[in-house]
């Protein structure tokens, strides 16, 4: 069965565009130009997932996406921004948001993210993220903080590239230069404790969550 979708997005040529190439990748789509549109939407209409703009007028999406999150909605979002930065990033995971993705953005992109997210029920992709406090959002890696103040965990992009193999699943062996694996560990050991990164003797390296 096709996902239902609803895109919500105060520009009308971006909200089309969208609209168009989602309908395209088979997903069922229903727009809104306005939080308030949305929010009318949802009492009527159960959606898979909902593409938020994060800049409108009116209620802005985050403000929008807090009130969702409030009222025990739990649909995954995808919060779109033309703003950049990882603090912004930050303020939109805090909010709510299973993703991000910084405007101008490939809708290509956009439609894998919303297949990874639609699998499966109850927002399955947000807890594996969280089940190692980490969550990974518009390419960069953050802490999942028990403020809800998400802290980036900065990393070059070979350890990032290593990190989502380890743990895409979980329990993968994967291949490294021993510097960069050793790099990576003394960043995780140093902001999360219940995680470590250990050497597969002849095979690569593997993530492993701490027994207490």
């Amino acid at each position: 069965m096709n996902k239902n979708i609803l895109v919500v997005d105060d520009d009308k040529i971006l909200r089309s565009t969208l609209a168009t190439g989602l309908r395209r990748a088979d997903f069922n789509v229903i727009t809104a130009e306005s939080a308030s549109e949305a929010e009318k939407i949802l009492e009527r209409i159960s959606t898979d997932a909902i593409v938020l703009d994060r800049m409108m007028d009116g209620m802005d999406g985050l403000t929008f996406l807090k009130q969702l999150r409030l009222n025990g909605n739990t649909t995954p979002v995808i919060m779109l921004t033309a703003l950049s930065g990882s603090d912004n990033a930050i303020d939109g995971l805090s909010g709510g948001a299973n993703d991000y993705m910084a405007k101008p953005f490939q809708l290509q992109e956009l439609v894998l993210r919303l297949k990874n997210i639609t699998k499966t029920p109850e927002n399955h992709t947000r807890k594996n993220n969280y089940s190692l406090g980490l969550i990974f959002a518009d390419g960069e890696f953050f802490i999942k903080t028990d403020d809800e103040k998400n802290k980036l965990l900065s990393l070059s992009s070979e350890e990032k590239k290593l990190l989502q193999n380890l743990i895409s699943p979980v329990g993968n062996i994967v291949s490294a230069t021993p510097m960069v694996a050793k790099r990576l560990r003394n960043k995780i050991n140093g902001v999360l404790s219940d995680i470590d990164i250990i050497t597969v003797r002849g095979m690569g390296y593997k993530i492993i969550t701490k027994k207490h």
